[in-house]
């Protein structure tokens, strides 16, 4: 499915001026990715030009309009802005002549000014279209921040998944989303989850109500969003399943093509679950550095695996 953010909205995130945009900029639509700064074209090769993504002009290409006569030099100019481009950029807050003004409002392409450096302002507006437009699902559980770690709890209703969020943030974890995770795969590797904004910093408890997280406990008690390193379901405690007491097993989840580690805990009354969860994020971020406490073991003890 395809994915699209209002100018308005990444006008307002990245702080940009506006020297003029054509009607509503809540109406306008971006549904790239990607970033061009458009040089080439500029200098007279328009060849696998993407008219879909945004344009920034850095100090390189002004350097190189200038060293143009003015007539070329519109003619280049009136050339990027036929192309039904979302938006021209102008960064480093350089002056812009009103010859250009003019040719955004022929062509009624919106014209943007940003104070940041052009590398800094493309590399802050790739993160957010990434974010904004990445593939996404929405998923039914609990994800809080341990020691760093985004931790993606999940279980039938009435499991215990808020009420061991409430447990974590007792002791210092960040509560990310509630009931509903949307999740998104932000690049090839990374998956960030964060909560639908109707239910931002709420938590339902049985028998109490809704909590508001960031009122209870203090705005360091909540995080907008956070990378998911690991999903832990937690399901009634079987007594006639085996549950792994090594933990050699690398059980993963596929969401959105990324595999994502996975573990189980047996909920029984007696058992600590913010401590395990601690302690299984812990040992997830030893995986991830190359540690494993079990082959350790298994070595000192001369036992092969």
């Amino acid at each position: 499915m395809a994915y699209s953010v209002t100018l308005e909205k990444f006008i307002s995130r990245l702080k940009l001026e506006i020297l003029h945009v054509p009607g509503e900029i809540d109406k306008i639509q971006i549904t790239s990715t990607e970033v061009n700064r458009p040089g080439l074209l500029i200098s007279g090769f328009s060849e696998n030009f993407d008219p879909t993504r945004i344009q920034i002009l850095g100090k390189m290409e002004f350097s190189y309009l200038d060293s143009l006569n003015d007539d070329v030099k519109m003619q280049r100019i009136n050339d990027l802005f036929r192309r039904n481009v979302p938006a021209v950029i102008i960064t480093r807050n350089m002056f812009i002549s009103a010859d250009i003004v003019q040719a955004a409002r022929i062509h009624s392409i919106p014209l943007l000014r940003t104070t940041e450096e052009t590398s800094t302002f493309m590399a802050e507006a790739i993160v957010f279209l990434n974010n904004e437009l990445a593939p996404r699902i929405q998923r039914h559980g609990v994800l809080v921040e341990v020691y760093g770690e985004g931790i993606l709890l999940t279980g039938d209703s009435g499991i215990g998944k808020s009420e061991t969020a409430i447990e974590l943030i007792k002791r210092g974890h960040r509560l990310i989303a509630d009931d509903a995770v949307e999740i998104r795969r932000v690049s090839n590797k990374m998956l960030v989850g964060q909560s639908p904004e109707t239910i931002q910093n709420f938590v339902e408890l049985r028998g109490v109500g809704i909590i508001n997280i960031a009122r209870t406990y203090g705005a360091s008690a909540v995080k907008q969003s956070q990378m998911i390193d690991m999903i832990i379901e937690l399901e009634q405690w079987d007594s006639d399943k085996y549950y792994s007491t090594l933990g050699l097993e690398n059980n993963y989840v596929e969401i959105l093509g990324i595999n994502v580690a996975k573990t189980v805990i047996p909920v029984r009354p007696g058992r600590n679950l913010s401590i395990i969860i601690e302690t299984a994020a812990v040992e997830n971020r030893n995986k991830k550095m190359g540690y494993y406490a079990a082959k350790e073991f298994l070595e000192l003890n001369g036992i092969s695996e």
